[in-house]
C-alpha cells in the first residue's frame, strides 16, 4: 500500500499530523508513506523516520502534480482539504479520505456562539482519515524530530530557565506588551524568549525591562528553538505552532488563548487523554498543560483563525488575562 499524505501549512498543523505517519508505519511496516507539503516546511518533516519520501511544492504546481502522479499512489489522506488538495486529487484520481474541517460547526460558534462542535481533538480527526486502513491511535502523542546535527552551543542558557514563545501569526492570538510584562513579574526563573525575526524588536524591548530575560528572537532556527524548549522547565506560549512542538517534546505548557478557543480541538496534545475527562479545558494531561483564557466573553471566539487587530477595539480576551 502506497499512501500520500497532504498537508501544506502551517507549522502547528503539520506537527499535529505526526501521529498519522507514526501509527501507519508502526502498525503496518510494509506500507509506504509519502508526504506532500510546501518547500518552506521541509525542516519540519525531513528527519521524521516514519516518512519514506517528501514531496515539496515550490513554484510549479503542474510539475508537482506530474511528479505525484508518477508515484502511482493507492490512497490519499487529505489532511488539509482545500482547493489545492482537491486539484491534486483531480489529477491523481485515486481513493481519497479527507479531514473533516468542521467549517459549519466553527462558523456557528464564531457567528452565533452556538456550540455543536464535537468533543474531539484534531489529532483524532486526522487519524480518522486512516480508519479504513485499520490504523488506531497508539496514544503516544506528537512527534518532532530535531536535526541530530543541530546545536545551541553559541547561545548561552542558564542552568534552569523557562521559555516564552512570544510569537503568533495574528495579533489577536498574542498577549500585548503590557500583559507580557505583567506575566513576567509572576515568573521567578530566568526567561528565554524565542520567536521569529518579526518578534525581534518586541523581544529587545522586553529584555530591556529585566536582567532575567534573555532574548533569542530571530536568532534561532526552528530546530534550535526546539532544543531551547527541550531544556526548559516550562514553556509559556500562545495558540501557535511552537505550542505544538513543545507538546511533542512533552514539556509542561502554559498557553494563553485570545480570539480562538480550546473547543476548536487544537490544545496541547500529549497522547492518551484517559486520565483527564476535559481535554479541551485543562489539556490532555492537566499536570502538563494549563490553558489560560478569559471566560464568558460574548465576543469570543471572534474568528477561527485570527485578526490583525481586535474587531471591537477592547481586546478583552487578552487584556483581561490574569496570571496569579
Amino acid at each position: 500500500m502506497k499512501i500520500l499524505i497532504l498537508r501544506f501549512s502551517s507549522i502547528g498543523d503539520i506537527v499535529l499530523t505526526s501521529p498519522v505517519m507514526r501509527c501507519i508505519k508502526t502498525q503496518f511496516p510494509d506500507y509506504t508513506v509519502h508526504y506532500a507539503t510546501k518547500k518552506q516546511n521541509e525542516s519540519l518533516l525531513q528527519y521524521n523516520p516514519y516518512i519514506d519520501k517528501l514531496h515539496l511544492l515550490d513554484n510549479d504546481f503542474n510539475d508537482f502534480c506530474r511528479t505525484l502522479k508518477a508515484e502511482k499512489f493507492d490512497m490519499i489522506l487529505d489532511l488539509h482539504h482545500n482547493l489545492r488538495t482537491l486539484r491534486i486529487w483531480s489529477r491523481l484520481m485515486v481513493k481519497r479520505h479527507t479531514l473533516d474541517k468542521l467549517n459549519w460547526e466553527k462558523w456557528l460558534m464564531v457567528r452565533f456562539k452556538i456550540n455543536i462542535l464535537p468533543y474531539m481533538h484534531i489529532v483524532d480527526r486526522y487519524l480518522d482519515t486512516a480508519v479504513e486502513l485499520g490504523v488506531k491511535n497508539d496514544g503516544k502523542g506528537l512527534d518532532f524530530f530535531i536535526n541530530p546535527n543541530e546545536n545551541i552551543h553559541q547561545f548561552p542558557l542558564p542552568g534552569k530557565y523557562v521559555v516564552y514563545a512570544i510569537g503568533g501569526q495574528y495579533f489577536t492570538k498574542k498577549l500585548p506588551f503590557n500583559k507580557q510584562l505583567e506575566l513576567f513579574k509572576t515568573i521567578h526563573e530566568p526567561i528565554v524568549l524565542i520567536g521569529g525575526k518579526e518578534d525581534m524588536e518586541q523581544g529587545e524591548k522586553l529584555a530591556a525591562e529585566s536582567h532575567q530575560i534573555m532574548n533569542y528572537c530571530g536568532q534561532l532556527s526552528i530546530h534550535q528553538s526546539a532544543l531551547v524548549m527541550q531544556g526548559a522547565d516550562k514553556v509559556y506560549t500562545h495558540d501557535t505552532g511552537m505550542m505544538h512542538i513543545a507538546a511533542a517534546l512533552q514539556k509542561p505548557i502554559i498557553s494563553f488563548w485570545g480570539n480562538t478557543i480550546p473547543e476548536f480541538g487544537m490544545t496541547p496534545y500529549y497522547g492518551d487523554t484517559s486520565a483527564n475527562s476535559r481535554p479541551f479545558v485543562d489539556g490532555p494531561e492537566s499536570h502538563k498543560s494549563v490553558i489560560r483564557e478569559v471566560q464568558d466573553l460574548d465576543c469570543r471566539p471572534c474568528t477561527k483563525i485570527g485578526f490583525d487587530k481586535c474587531p471591537l477595539g477592547h481586546f478583552a480576551c487578552m487584556e483581561l488575562q490574569e496570571f496569579n
